[in-house]
């Protein structure tokens, strides 16, 4: 008989109409596929099960999570191979239907079915994100139960992971040799000056997570800043920084939804990383929130991920992974789509940079720290917790780098009836005016 590694080889490839670019160890200690090739670990059945009761990629995740699924060797190069073994070969890749129509694969399942035994649908992992659907209405109380569910995992882990910048979005590189300290910080005064930031000017940080960007516009720039986030824990930090940094009379840090911000008008609003969560039924409504909250000329700044346009953008669907355990409720976008909504809502778009070969050496930067400290971002929150951002970062990183997806600074002002924007008439050199 088949030891377990060689049955599940010729499993795979018998459902995917290809040749395994891993090698897969099981829990029996069999090992098959391609020599010197990185391994993809099958600790137990119970990963198997994963598979057979949710098929595809949430499937996948779970067993990742639970710690069934593992990967021996370099973790790029294994979800390298492994988004073109599955996602990514084109239109001569078999669908799980045509695979299963074949009397040789029905047969290999059948012998996976039995290789699970027992047959009894394992629990999904607690760090798994319940009853999502109703998060992509995009209510107020959904938003704030997202939020919470990604941000509120514990300061010390994020202090980890994104280190002492506490900036978690896309950072700007001068050199892939730089720290990420000095891209974060570079990142933000290049949103400063897109944002013409002087003393006096009031800004609004909108999703203002751990209070960098307001630091930074008030310590640097001499701005007032509102920062707006849903996050206890991010507020809580947030606060406890400025007050050490001695800016708690120019910055107000509050746990309010941006959609119930009053107090207008605002010079310059920045949105660092937030309007993934906004979702598409509401990106329009948010970017007419935002349109009213700025006086005329004012100017945003819209720091956003986005995606590649399909053909049928009817189509498309929430990546199952993200959904469950990193973004419940976040949308991508293409950034046409993008600046098409801010333009409906009064803007005029000034510029759009896109940046996103900058996120992938952000994101390998975030990965490498976190790999540093393994052990203690495992006490910090959870296994499971840990396991996730390792993996959501990783495959991100690949994303960037591939072009799968983009990340776009947004300028767009507030013009006014006569036209006057007050941009520099050479809007790249970013320097104050």
């Amino acid at each position: 008989m088949q030891r377990a590694a060689l049955r599940l080889k010729n499993l795979a490839e018998q459902l995917m109409g290809a040749e395994l670019p891993v090698r897969i160890r099981a829990w029996d200690g069999s090992e098959a596929g391609p020599p010197g090739a990185p391994t993809l670990v099958v600790r137990n059945r119970r990963a198997l099960r994963h598979l057979l009761w949710k098929p595809g990629e949430l499937g996948l995740a779970r067993a990742w999570v639970a710690g069934d699924l593992d990967v021996d060797g370099d973790l790029y190069e294994t979800l390298d191979r492994m988004a073109e073994f599955v996602w990514e070969r084109g239109e001569d890749a078999r669908s799980l239907r045509q695979a299963l129509r074949d009397p040789e694969v029905r047969a290999a399942a059948r012998s996976l079915l039995a290789l699970s035994a027992p047959f009894l649908p394992p629990a999904p992992p607690p760090e798994e994100m319940r009853g999502r659907g109703r998060l992509h209405l995009h209510t107020k109380g959904s938003d704030r139960q997202a939020i919470s569910h990604h941000y509120d995992v514990g300061n010390d882990f994020y202090e980890l992971v994104l280190g002492p910048s506490m900036v978690y979005s896309c950072a700007y590189w001068a050199s892939p040799e730089g720290t990420l300290e000095d891209a974060q910080r570079d990142k933000l005064e290049l949103i400063a000056r897109k944002l013409a930031l002087k003393p006096g000017t009031r800004l609004l940080d909108v999703g203002c997570g751990w209070g960098s960007m307001a630091i930074h516009a008030a310590r640097e720039h001499g701005a007032t800043v509102v920062g707006v986030t849903l996050s206890q824990e991010q507020a809580a930090y947030a606060r406890k920084r400025i007050a050490e940094e001695g800016l708690t009379d120019r910055i107000e840090i509050r746990v309010q939804d941006y959609r119930d911000v009053r107090d207008g008008p605002y010079d310059a609003i920045s949105s660092i990383g937030m309007a993934e969560h906004v979702g598409s039924e509401r990106y329009l409504e948010y970017a007419q929130d935002l349109h009213a909250l700025l006086k005329p000329g004012g100017r945003l700044l819209n720091h956003q991920i986005a995606r590649r346009p399909q053909a049928d953008e009817s189509a498309y669907e929430v990546d199952a992974f993200i959904d469950a355990y990193v973004f419940p409720g976040g949308e991508l976008a293409p950034v046409g789509s993008t600046v098409g909504q801010l333009e409906r809502a009064g803007f005029e778009v000034r510029d759009v940079e896109a940046i996103r070969e900058h996120y992938a050496l952000t994101l390998r930067r975030w990965v490498a720290n976190l790999e540093a400290q393994w052990p203690r971002a495992q006490r910090l929150t959870s296994p499971g917790r840990a396991r996730i951002w390792r993996l959501y970062m990783a495959a991100s990183a690949l994303s960037f780098e591939r072009n799968r997806i983009g990340v776009n600074q947004v300028l767009a002002v507030r013009t006014p009836e006569d036209g006057a924007s007050g941009m520099p008439l050479r809007a790249r050199d970013w320097r104050a005016s």
